[in-house]
C-alpha cells in the first residue's frame, strides 16, 4: 500500500501548519501534515496502524501507518509541562488499532488551561512520504477525511530468511526511566521487518527482544549496558537498527525520572481522619454512596486429565478469549482489547503455560502459574510504573479460567445510584462488567494512574482516585462520600456543609460550558465599552459555517491556497466564484476578507514551475507572484469581486513592501471591478508581514484601506529567524519585544490615516496575549474558530486603559521571556 487516507481524530477546525503557533510545527521541522484545534477530548486513530509510542505524559501519540509512514499526533502546544496531567492514554505502545478506535483522552478545559494551545499538529515523522490535504481550513467531523500520505519511494518489507549470521552489539541505556514499556514496545516494533532472532542479555539474564514482557523483566535501568545479539540473515541490520532506536533515547534521555504514585502503606500512612489521599486516574467529581468490592480467584484444580485434555482446553479457551477481544468494538475497551491480545499471544507466556502443561498440571493452574511467574518477574523490577500493567496479566489470567470453568462475566455488586466503588484494586473486565448508569466513581487502594482502568474511567467519563492507601478498604458501606479526582481526595465522611458547597460546584460545572456557548454569540465588548472585532481565519464554506457556531463576527482571513493546491491546473474563474460566493453565504453577511494567492517555493504546484529557491520564505512569493503573473492575479480578483457581495467583501494583498507594490495591484484591481461591472467601493487592504512593510505603513496608509498584521512571517524576518531552521527556532516568539513594536509601528502609521489594523497571524488565537495587541492598537483579531469563545471571554474582561499600559510595558521589556512574564503577572 502506498498511500493511506486518514481521517479526523476529533471534531474540531482543520488548519494548515502554517497556523500553528510553534515553530517546530509551523515550519515543518517535524514533517509535513495538518492541524486540528479540537471540539472533544478523545484522539482517535485516524487510519489503521501500530502504536510506536504513546508520551510518558500521554499528551502525544506516534503510529505506523499500513504505509511505513511514522504519524505523529501531538495533543496541543507545550502540553509535555503538564507532567500528564488531563491525559489519559487509551492505548499501550505496540498496539495494532483500527480507524476510530480512542487512542488518548483528555480534558480540554484542564490542558487548555496550562497549554499554549489546544490546536494539534498532526505530521509525518518520517522521510520518504508525502501529504495531500482533503480538508482544511474548515471544521471536520470525527472521522472525516482529513488528509492521504503517499509513500514517495518504494519500501520492501518482505521476510528474508534465518540463516546462520550472527551480529553482537553492546549499548548504554539512555532513557531516564529505563527501558520500561513503551521503550520495549518501540524496540519490538523496530524487530517487525526483520526475520532475525534478537535477544537482550542483561544483569545475568537473557530475553527475546521481540516480548514487551520479556524485556521488562529484565529491569534495565538508566545507564546499565545491554548486549544485543542477532541470529539470521538480516542480523547485522536488526541489531543495528535496534541499537540506534536506543542510542536516540526515544525521546526520553533528558527527561526527569517520571513522578509516580506513593506506595499503599506509605499513602495510608499519610491520611488523617476520614479525608483520603490518592492519585487521580480520571477526572472529575462526584457524590454518592460507598459500596465496597472484594475480588477472589476462582478455585483451579492442580493436576490435569491428561496434557492432551488440558493442552485442547487452554487452546479452545484462549481462541475464545480471543475472539471476545476481537468483538470489543472500537473505544478505549477495543484498545485495551488489543493489548491484551497481545498478552495472550506473548511467546514467553504461552511457553510458561506449556511447561507446567508437561509437568501435569491442569489448564487453569498452568495458566495462572504463567501468569503468575511474569507478574512476579515485573514486579521484581520494582519498577512503579511496569508494576501498574500486573493488572492486565491478573485480568487476563482471571477471564481465561472463567472461559475455562464456563463463565464469560465477573460477577460485580448492584449498584445504587451514584455509587462510588472501593476496590483494593479494579481490572478492566470488571470496570466494563459495572453498570456505568449508576457509577459516579471509582476509588482504589492500590492500582496507577496510567492502568487500563483508569483508561476505561476517563473514556466513560468516571472519576477514578487510584493509590488511597489501604485505609479506603475500612469506609462504611453506603456512607455518603465526596470523591474529588482534580483535588486528589476521597471525604468518607464529608460534612453537611461541604456536601452543600460540593453539590454547587457540580452545578456550576456544568452550566459554565454553556453560558460561554451562548456567550461567545454576542459581539466582543470590552469591560469598558471598547468593541474589539473578533474575525476567524477559514478557508472554506463548511469553516464558515462553523466558524459562525463559535461566535465569529466575520473572517479576518480567507485563504485561497485550498483552490490552487493539489490538483494539475489551475482553478478556473468560476470555480472559483462559486467557492468565495459560497464562503460569504456561510458567513451570512459578516465581512469577509479574502487574501488574494499566496504560494511560492515552498508550496509548489505543478501548473507554475518554480526554479529551486534556497530560502522561498524570502523569494518570488505572495503578492510578487501576482505582479509576475498579472492574468493569474487578474483572474482571481474579478472571481472575488463577482463572487462576494459587495457589502461583505475586503480583499487582502500578502507580502507587500512598500506602497508602490500596493498602486500597481491597484490598478489591476480597479480594472477587474470594471470588468465584473461593480460601481460600489470594495476594501483594498495590505498584510503587515515584513519590516519593511511595518516602518513605512503611515506611507502604505494613504493606498491601503486597511491593515492586517501577519505575526508568522513578521515574526520570522525581524528576528532573522527561519522558521524552517532548527537551529534558530527557538528564538521565535512574536511577543519579542522587536516585534511588538513593529506592530505598534503598523498600527500607528494606520491610526494616523484612519485605517483600521487587525492581526491575523498566530499570536492572534491566543487569548494571553490579546491585552497587549489591544494596547498597540489592534482592533480586530482573526483566529482559529475553536478559540473564538475563549478569545472573547478574555478580552470582555479587559479595559483599553489597562491594555495600553501593559503594552508600554511590553515595548520596555528586553526579551519574550519577559513579555511573556508580563502576561503571566496580570492573569
Amino acid at each position: 500500500m502506498t498511500t493511506v487516507r486518514l481521517a479526523a481524530p476529533f471534531a474540531g477546525w482543520a488548519a494548515r501548519l502554517d497556523e500553528v503557533p510553534d515553530p517546530v510545527f509551523a515550519e515543518r521541522m517535524m514533517g509535513d501534515g495538518v492541524a486540528i484545534d479540537p471540539l472533544d477530548g478523545v484522539l482517535r486513530a485516524p487510519a489503521d496502524a501500530e502504536v510506536i509510542a504513546v508520551a510518558p505524559t500521554s499528551h502525544s501519540v506516534t503510529l505506523r501507518l499500513a504505509n511505513g509512514a511514522e504519524l505523529l499526533i501531538h495533543i496541543g502546544l507545550e502540553t509535555v509541562g503538564l507532567g500528564g496531567r488531563g491525559f489519559s492514554a487509551r492505548v499501550v505502545d505496540g498496539a495494532h488499532v483500527k480507524a476510530g478506535d480512542a487512542l488518548i483522552a483528555f480534558d480540554l478545559d484542564s490542558v487548555a488551561e496550562g497549554a499554549k494551545s489546544l490546536i494539534t499538529p498532526i505530521v509525518i515523522a518520517n522521510e520518504g512520504y508525502r501529504v495531500s490535504l482533503v480538508a482544511c481550513d474548515r471544521l471536520v467531523a470525527a472521522g472525516e477525511a482529513l488528509m492521504e500520505v503517499i509513500a514517495e519511494r518504494a519500501t520492501e518489507t518482505g521476510t528474508l530468511p534465518v540463516g546462520d549470521d550472527t551480529a553482537v552489539l553492546e549499548v548504554g541505556i539512555p532513557m531516564a526511566n529505563g527501558v520500561h514499556a513503551r521503550p520495549a514496545a518501540r524496540i519490538a516494533a523496530t524487530l517487525k521487518p526483520f526475520a532475525a532472532q534478537v535477544s537482550f542479555a542483561a544483569h545475568g539474564r537473557e530475553a527475546n527482544a521481540r516480548s514487551p514482557v520479556a524485556l521488562m523483566t529484565l529491569a534495565l535501568k538508566h545507564g546499565d549496558n545491554v548486549r544485543i545479539t542477532g541470529k539470521g540473515a538480516d542480523a547485522r541490520a536488526a541489531v543495528t537498527a535496534v541499537a540506534a532506536l536506543i542510542e536516540t533515547g526515544m525521546g526520553e534521555a533528558h527527561a526527569e525520572p517520571a513522578a509516580v504514585p506513593a506506595s499503599p502503606a506509605a499513602a495510608a500512612s499519610a491520611q488523617t481522619g476520614p479525608l483520603f489521599r490518592g492519585v487521580r486516574a480520571a477526572p472529575g467529581l462526584a457524590i454518592g454512596p460507598i459500596v465496597q468490592f472484594r475480588a477472589t480467584d476462582a478455585d483451579v484444580p492442580e493436576q490435569g486429565q491428561g496434557l492432551v485434555h488440558e493442552a485442547s482446553a487452554l487452546d479452545g479457551a484462549m481462541q475464545a478469549l480471543s475472539a471476545e477481544l476481537d468483538d470489543a468494538g472500537n473505544g478505549p475497551a477495543g484498545e485495551i482489547a488489543v493489548a491484551h491480545r497481545a498478552l495472550l499471544e506473548d511467546p514467553e507466556l504461552l511457553e510458561s503455560a506449556q511447561t507446567w502443561l508437561g509437568r501435569g498440571k491442569s489448564a487453569g493452574h498452568a495458566w495462572r502459574m504463567a501468569t503468575r511467574g511474569q507478574s512476579d518477574a515485573i514486579r521484581a523490577t520494582g519498577d512503579p510504573l511496569l508494576i501498574e500493567r500486573i493488572a492486565d496479566l491478573i485480568d487476563i489470567e482471571r477471564r481465561l479460567i472463567a472461559r475455562l470453568m464456563g463463565d464469560t462475566a465477573p460477577a460485580m455488586p448492584r449498584l445504587p445510584d451514584r455509587a462510588i466503588l472501593i476496590a483494593d484494586e479494579l481490572l478492566p473486565s470488571q470496570f466494563m462488567a459495572l453498570d456505568a448508569a449508576r457509577l459516579g466513581g471509582v476509588a482504589t487502594a492500590r492500582g496507577g494512574p496510567t492502568s487500563h482502568v483508569a483508561i476505561l474511567a476517563a473514556s466513560a467519563g468516571v472519576p477514578m482516585l487510584v493509590a488511597a492507601g489501604a485505609g479506603v478498604l475500612e469506609i462504611a458501606e453506603g456512607r455518603t462520600a465526596i470523591l474529588d479526582a482534580d483535588a486528589r481526595t476521597l471525604d468518607g465522611d464529608p460534612s453537611s456543609e461541604r456536601l452543600q458547597q460540593t453539590s454547587e460546584r457540580l452545578l456550576a460545572n456544568s452550566a459554565r460550558h454553556a453560558a460561554e456557548a451562548a456567550a461567545a454569540a454576542d459581539d466582543c465588548i470590552m469591560a469598558d465599552g471598547t468593541r474589539i472585532e473578533i474575525f476567524a481565519n477559514l478557508a472554506s464554506a463548511e469553516e464558515a459555517e462553523r466558524a459562525v457556531r463559535f461566535g465569529a463576527e466575520g473572517c479576518g482571513l480567507l485563504r485561497t491556497e485550498f483552490l490552487f493546491l493539489d490538483r494539475a491546473d489551475a482553478p478556473s474563474e468560476e470555480e472559483q466564484r462559486e467557492s468565495y460566493a459560497a464562503i460569504a453565504a456561510a458567513l451570512q453577511g459578516r465581512p469577509l476578507i479574502v487574501r488574494t494567492l499566496d504560494i511560492g517555493g515552498d508550496k509548489p504546484v505543478p501548473y507554475l514551475p518554480f526554479p529551486h529557491e534556497d530560502n522561498p520564505a524570502l523569494g518570488n512569493r505572495g503578492v510578487r507572484l501576482g505582479l509576475q503573473k498579472p492574468e493569474l492575479l487578474a483572474t482571481q480578483l474579478r472571481a472575488i469581486l463577482a463572487g462576494v457581495p459587495a457589502a461583505q467583501c475586503r480583499v487582502m494583498l500578502p507580502m507587500i513592501v512598500d506602497a508602490g507594490e500596493l498602486r500597481t495591484v491597484r490598478a489591476i484591481f480597479d480594472e477587474a471591478a470594471k470588468t465584473v461591472g461593480l460601481t460600489e467601493r470594495v476594501p483594498l487592504g495590505v498584510m503587515i508581514e515584513t519590516p519593511s512593510a511595518a516602518i513605512l505603513a503611515d506611507s502604505i496608509a494613504v493606498e491601503a484601506d486597511f491593515l492586517s498584521i501577519g505575526s508568522n512571517d513578521l515574526t520570522q524576518y525581524a528576528l532573522a529567524a527561519d522558521r524552517g531552521n532548527p537551529a534558530v527556532a527557538d528564538r521565535i516568539d512574536a511577543l519579542h519585544p522587536a516585534v511588538l513594536r513593529l506592530i505598534a509601528e503598523a498600527a500607528r502609521g494606520g491610526a494616523k490615516h484612519g485605517r483600521w489594523t487587525g492581526v491575523c497571524g498566530g499570536i492572534a488565537s491566543d487569548p494571553r496575549a490579546a491585552a497587549i495587541l489591544i494596547g498597540l492598537g489592534v482592533t480586530e483579531l482573526s483566529a482559529t474558530a475553536a478559540s473564538i469563545p475563549a478569545l472573547k471571554a478574555a478580552v470582555r474582561k479587559l479595559s483599553f486603559e489597562d491594555c495600553k499600559a501593559l503594552a508600554v510595558r511590553a515595548l520596555a521589556a528586553e526579551s519574550a521571556t519577559e513579555v511573556r512574564a508580563l502576561i503571566e503577572g496580570e492573569r
